[in-house]
């Protein structure tokens, strides 16, 4: 069986080990190892943990908003209950609901705040968007007006800057209002907070409010129009396609947007960001390389005498290049093997164990996501990276003359 291995293995194997007997692998081997595996799992954690916000941000954002809105570029959509039907019908639409959105200014008391006002369909928004789920007091479909003042949904920032909790009134002022003899006039209604709702993100905690789509219709003086419609498809990541074909099938003046173009700037930020430190955690992986290159050069130094050996015994150039690189190899290989272990492990434990308070942060633990994709790209970079380190120290045991360390023996 050995016979069928080449000699190469064997020696690389034997340099890693200490040069004294029974000492297992050097020192310089387990520094070596440890340099790898620490830079590995550093970057499979930072990766996994970018990846965890990026999806849960995409959880909450869609979990708020539509996947596809359909607008008209003549502003409002009269037709709308036509247009409903059409994309209702249309393939991977799963649902579809209007929707009335405006800038609107909030007060209680003394207190004022500006807001998006969303008037929307109970019954139907409950089948596009995820917004009932993050209610915590009060349901969707308390909007539905008790008595003659109309309800209205906020979130949790917005309740506690206005000082209010459910049940309470709230004053909703409209700067576009009837034209007066002192001009244009503000236009105030009076609201009851019918339910309390938190998704997690300052932005819509406290600058989204949602009521009856027929309240908001009449606040802003619509008639029976809205400003779009809501769609929520089967595949998030097919949503550029499906709003095409949409679009084609609606034709002028209706025209799509979905939530990848709404929340561009954002997703291509965190792609960014996630690349840099991808670079800059690199950089770890890097400097540990340099302790490969070290502990190689020292073997040539301390083994100068047995590569002579080697050569005299009719070794080759590329032979000996071979041992040190399979010696390196092993290094890098051991190194990634314990780094995507550890990254594992350490993911595992920030997801499941490891606790934040959830009233500073807003969650009771780090979303940590990993991807197969981020530890085969961590795992082929650490082995290149230890694979070029392992050149320049090969190529030097190559070079060596083996007359030299011979000649006072």
């Amino acid at each position: 069986m050995r016979r069928n291995v080449p000699y190469h293995f064997f020696i690389a194997f034997r340099y890693l080990k200490s040069r004294k007997r029974h000492k297992g692998i050097s020192l310089n081997t387990v520094i070596s190892v440890g340099g790898v595996a620490v830079g590995v799992m550093a970057l499979l954690v930072v990766l996994s943990v970018m990846s965890g916000f990026h999806d849960d941000l995409q959880r909450k954002i869609l979990g708020v908003n539509a996947h596809i809105i359909v607008l008209s570029y003549r502003g409002a959509i009269t037709d709308y209950k036509e247009v409903l039907e059409k994309v209702s019908g249309e393939k991977d639409v799963v649902s579809a609901s209007p929707f009335v959105l405006g800038q609107v200014m909030s007060s209680s008391g003394k207190r004022a705040h500006g807001v998006f006002l969303r008037g929307i369909d109970p019954s139907l928004e409950a089948n596009t968007t995820e917004i009932a789920k993050y209610i915590k007091d009060g349901k969707l479909d308390d909007l539905k007006s008790k008595d003659s003042i109309p309800g209205i949904v906020i979130g949790k920032e917005l309740a506690s800057s206005l000082g209010v909790l459910r049940n309470d009134i709230i004053n909703i002022i409209s700067p576009v209002g009837e034209i007066g003899p002192m001009g244009m006039l503000p236009k105030v209604k009076q609201f009851r907070v019918a339910a309390i709702f938190e998704v997690g993100m300052f932005e819509y905690d406290s600058n989204l409010v949602l009521t009856e789509l027929s309240y908001a219709q009449d606040f802003f003086g619509m008639g029976n129009s809205v400003t779009g419609i809501e769609l929520k498809i089967k595949d998030v990541d097919r949503a550029k396609e499906i709003r095409e074909r949409v679009q084609k099938t609606l034709a002028f003046p209706y025209y799509g947007r979905d939530w990848m173009q709404m929340h561009k700037n954002l997703f291509s930020a965190l792609k960014l960001e996630k690349l840099a430190m991808f670079v800059i955690l690199v950089l770890i992986i890097l400097v540990a390389s340099f302790n490969i290159v070290g502990t190689l050069i020292m073997n040539v130094i301390e083994k100068s005498r047995e590569i002579a050996i080697l050569k005299a015994m009719g070794a080759t150039k590329k032979g000996i290049m071979a041992i040190f690189m399979l010696q390196g190899l092993v290094i890098g290989l051991a190194g990634t093997l314990i780094g995507i272990a550890g990254g594992y492990i350490l993911g595992y434990m920030f997801n499941n164990v490891i606790r934040l308070p959830a009233d500073v942060y807003y969650l009771s633990h780090l979303p940590i996501k990993m991807k197969l994709i981020d530890f085969i790209a961590v795992s082929l970079s650490a082995l290149t990276i230890s694979f070029l380190a392992t050149i320049y120290p090969a190529w030097q045991a190559a070079k060596l003359n083996p007359v030299e360390p011979l000649r006072y023996e």
